[in-house]
């Protein structure tokens, strides 16, 4: 074959691919935000509040944490919907809110870490929204590898900043201009004012979708000046795989958790020495759940907000986490890993007038949803290049055909080498989990009797058979999703993790 009848395939190819890729792009639409109307009802306003590292079970209603009060999120589980089966694709801020905003699972956006950019060709569910006829607005952290705040598309207010930004005295970005507050100005507090003031501001006659999506309550845990102390002296109840000397040798199999996460209780993300000796556990648990008090009042003036300008009937809002956390168990802090703490997030949704028929939904959603259930909720049909799917009929209280496993990602990260490149997938009854490129020992866990996953089930005869069902089901899924490449990544800078520092 001649080099051009080579050349003349490549693009055949290429073009093919990219069609797949883009199943709207036409040439009388070159923006290839062409979605059908799936229904005649008037569209829904939605805003969509986020939180960052907020595992599933550290609200007010759930009991885990007994001294912890969340009115407003209880608000919302007790008057509206508690999703109580909610995940992430990847355990990790830009991973997961690259797949929030475009419905695909890492492997497919590209934002594997927190240092990747949002690919050019992305398309955020909120351009849809545009197009046909919503305002959108966002307000807070953005941070998908660009190291600016500079506004981005399917917005049309912009309130943000830089990287993981500050809890007092930010810098934000409105609109393209940069603006510096001082005198103990708090982040949520800040975001939280700004997006009211928007609510306030905004079209009367156009529908709207707002995202506040806030720094709180990532590390280092900084809470409101109001709420320093009030949980002081407060004790965590320290998870039974916390401290394996002193754990049940009858219920925790310890022998069979992987060297890895052994290693990792001495480092910056264990709790051994946690942030490298630099805070203790108590500490750093009574700071994290004072933090998570300006969240919960956040949330509590927008619902106010929407109550006293009579929006709730034609509103839904959702609160949501954008991964989980650790808090001791297997010796962990952090997420990354694909334990129960990591991938479950708090997922709520009230107003919406009639709309919510169900006070619970059990079935296993991911984050991958939320852009095909706000496309739906404003009539749109979901884009043929997104992962994940609507869940509004299950608000509404039907019966659709719906998933019965979930399926997860995170790739080694050079600043936080302790963790491995993992791949897991969760049903209802088990959950197998596998590393790769280090040599270790997989997991595979009966969730539905061992919600603690203390006794690793991976060298048991009678589970086998599925062990070996689940780990072809995993490798299915990358082949069937393109999710078969390992990013490899240059390495920057010098070494930060413990024992290694400063080597390159």
């Amino acid at each position: 074959m001649t080099l051009s009848g080579r050349y003349f395939i490549l693009l055949l190819i290429s073009g093919f691919f990219y069609s797949c890729d883009n199943p709207h792009h036409t040439q009388s639409d070159s923006d290839g935000l062409v979605l059908e109307k799936t229904s005649d009802t008037p569209p829904m306003n939605v805003i969509f509040i986020l939180s960052d590292d907020h595992r599933y079970d550290f609200m007010g209603f759930t009991g885990k944490v007994p001294f912890l009060q969340t009115p407003n999120m209880d608000k919302m589980a007790k008057e509206g919907t508690h999703i109580h089966n909610a995940f992430v694709t990847t355990s990790l801020c830009s991973p997961s809110r690259a797949s929030i905003l475009t419905g695909q699972f890492s492997h497919r956006h590209q934002v594997v870490d927190n240092q990747s950019p949002v690919p050019d060709r992305a398309i955020f569910f909120p351009q849809y929204l545009q197009k046909y006829g919503y305002e959108t607005s966002f307000f807070g952290k953005w941070h998908m590898g660009e190291h600016h705040a500079n506004p981005r598309k399917g917005f049309d207010y912009w309130v943000s900043f830089k990287g993981q930004g500050v809890y007092y005295n930010p810098t934000l970005n409105i609109d393209g201009e940069e603006v510096e507050y001082t005198d103990s100005t708090y982040i949520t507090d800040l975001l939280t004012e700004k997006a009211i003031e928007w609510l306030g501001k905004r079209k009367k006659d156009k529908p709207f979708f707002m995202y506040l999506s806030h720094k709180g309550v990532h590390s280092e845990f900084s809470p409101a000046k109001r709420h320093q102390d009030v949980y002081e002296g407060t004790k965590p109840q320290y998870p039974p795989t916390m401290f394996p000397a002193s754990a049940d040798t009858t219920k925790y199999n310890y022998k069979d958790v992987p060297d890895w996460v052994k290693k990792q209780r001495h480092s910056w993300h264990g709790v051994d020495y946690m942030y490298h000796g630099q805070i203790n556990f108590d500490e750093f648990y009574e700071n994290y759940n004072e933090t998570l008090l300006s969240i919960d009042e956040s949330i509590g003036d927008v619902l106010s907000y929407l109550e006293e300008n009579d929006l709730l009937e034609s509103t839904l809002v959702f609160y949501m986490g954008d991964n989980g956390f650790s808090f001791g168990e297997h010796g962990l802090i952090d997420k990354r890993h694909a334990y129960e703490e990591s991938i479950r997030v708090p997922l709520l949704a009230y107003g919406g007038g009639q709309l919510l028929q169900k006070d619970s939904v059990g079935q296993l959603i991911q984050n991958i949803d939320i852009a095909p259930t706000i496309l739906a909720l404003a009539g749109l049909e979901k884009p043929a290049n997104m992962d994940g799917q609507s869940f509004v009929p299950l608000l509404k209280g039907e019966t659709p055909e719906w998933r019965d496993r979930i399926y997860y990602e995170y790739f080694w990260e050079r600043p936080f080498p302790q963790t491995p490149t993992v791949h897991a997938v969760r049903t209802d009854k088990y959950k197998y989990i596998r590393y790769y490129g280090i040599w270790d020992i997989n997991e595979l866990y009966d969730i539905e009797n061992d919600p603690m996953e203390m006794n690793n089930l991976i060298r048991s005869e009678e589970h086998q058979p599925i062990a070996k069902e689940l780990r072809a089901d995993l490798f299915n899924w990358l082949e069937r999703t393109g999710g078969m490449q390992i990013p490899l990544k240059e390495d920057r800078g010098a070494r930060f993790d413990h024992g290694y520092k400063n080597t390159y």
